[in-house]
């Protein structure tokens, strides 16, 4: 089960770099939670932009970025203040199978293919980060000490699309 987690988060953190390496963009993929560090880094020096960006996947109807991830991506934008424009930006893609039990068993149903891209700012001027959890429709939440409340995330508008 975790190899095939693995290589389906793989495969969309290398969709994205491959689709951001275009035009005035350069990303890599940085080697993830493993590494301490975010997952892709793209810059645009034309118009000194830098993403730091957490990709999630799955095939469930609700994905979660943990704490710890998100302070990553803030961290590594603190230390790039070269570029004016730095953001952090949460991805989530939840797979055309929907996973699901049913009378004790794995089922799947088919779906459509949605991505988000959430743009996060907001949580790197907090001293705490929380889990995001975010679901199928887009709709995001901040858990923290327990609590989960609704967190308005705005769409960010990638450059390919």
């Amino acid at each position: 089960m975790v190899n095939i987690r693995r290589s389906r988060g793989y495969s969309f953190e290398h969709r994205l770099v491959q689709k951001l390496n275009s035009g005035d963009w350069n990303a890599r993929r940085l080697g993830g939670s493993s590494t301490g560090l975010p997952d892709i880094i793209a810059v645009n020096n034309k118009a000194g932009t830098l993403l730091t960006i957490e990709a999630k996947s799955g095939t469930g109807d609700i994905l979660y970025v943990p704490a710890d991830q998100i302070q990553r991506c803030s961290l590594i934008g603190q230390m790039f203040s070269y570029y004016e424009k730095r953001h952090i930006v949460l991805a989530f893609k939840f797979m055309r199978k929907k996973r699901f039990k049913r009378k004790a068993k794995i089922v799947y149903e088919w779906r459509k293919l949605v991505e988000h891209y959430k743009l996060a700012d907001v949580l790197s001027k907090r001293t705490e980060y929380p889990v995001v959890k975010c679901l199928y429709d887009g709709t995001t939440f901040a858990i923290h000490q327990g609590k989960c409340t609704k967190l308005t995330l705005p769409q960010y508008r990638m450059p390919f699309m």
